[in-house]
Parts: structure tokens; C-alpha cells; sequence
């Protein structure tokens, strides 16, 4: 039988190296956890995107959006806001994409666990 969960797009501040690497596996597991196809864009295009060319940039920003919109959810992950997270968080606001925190889900989840025990 295949789950049909509804997709959660990740946001952060996300920096680089290890560092990414470490939290885009933290919020995705986090997410799918909860319930959520997680899908981070981010990761799947630091792959082949150079992002230091500004096209591919604006290309890499473009992706996102078209992605975004196709999400039942935004999910902004850490605590740090920079020009992309702003960004997704505007896109989704004009979008009528419902948008949350990483802590916002997991509080719920956890309420709902205890009051199924």
C-alpha cells in the first residue's frame, strides 16, 4: 500500500558544508516523522547548481518557487532568517501556503500522542 502524505517544503538558513548536510537530514527526518513528505530543493540542487553564477542562482531561486507551490506546507527550520527563508516565507504567504515552524509541528505531534495514549 503506498502512504500519500501531503509534501512539506523546508526552509532555513542553511550556510554550508557539513553543517548543511547534518541539518537538511535533521528536518527532513524530523518531518517525516511527523507525517510529511519532506522535500528540501536546496539540497537536491547544491548538487548541480553553481551558486555563485548569478543566472544559476536566480535559476535555483525560480526551482524553489515553482516547487513551493506545489506544497501543502511551508516549514521554516532553525533560527536564523535570512533573504531566502524571507523569500519562501513571502511566496507562500502570496500563495495562500499555510506556513509554520519545525517546533510549531513537533509541539503539535507531541500533543496529539498524548492524547491518544
Amino acid at each position: 500500500m503506498i502512504m500519500i502524505l501531503p509534501l512539506a517544503y523546508i526552509t532555513a538558513a542553511w550556510g554550508s558544508g557539513m553543517d548543511f548536510d547534518e541539518k537538511c537530514d535533521t528536518y527532513s527526518r524530523a518531518l517525516l516523522e511527523a507525517g510529511y513528505y519532506p522535500i528540501c530543493p536546496k539540497a537536491h540542487q547544491s548538487i548541480f547548481l553553481h551558486e555563485d553564477n548569478p543566472r544559476e542562482h536566480q535559476l535555483g531561486l525560480d526551482m524553489g518557487q515553482h516547487i513551493l507551490g506545489r506544497c501543502r506546507i511551508l516549514v521554516v527550520c532553525g533560527n536564523t532568517y535570512d533573504e531566502y527563508v524571507k523569500s519562501d516565507i513571502a511566496y507562500a504567504e502570496s500563495h495562500r501556503i499555510p506556513t509554520t515552524t519545525l517546533e510549531g509541528i513537533m509541539s503539535v505531534k507531541g500533543k496529539g500522542r498524548k492524547r491518544g495514549k
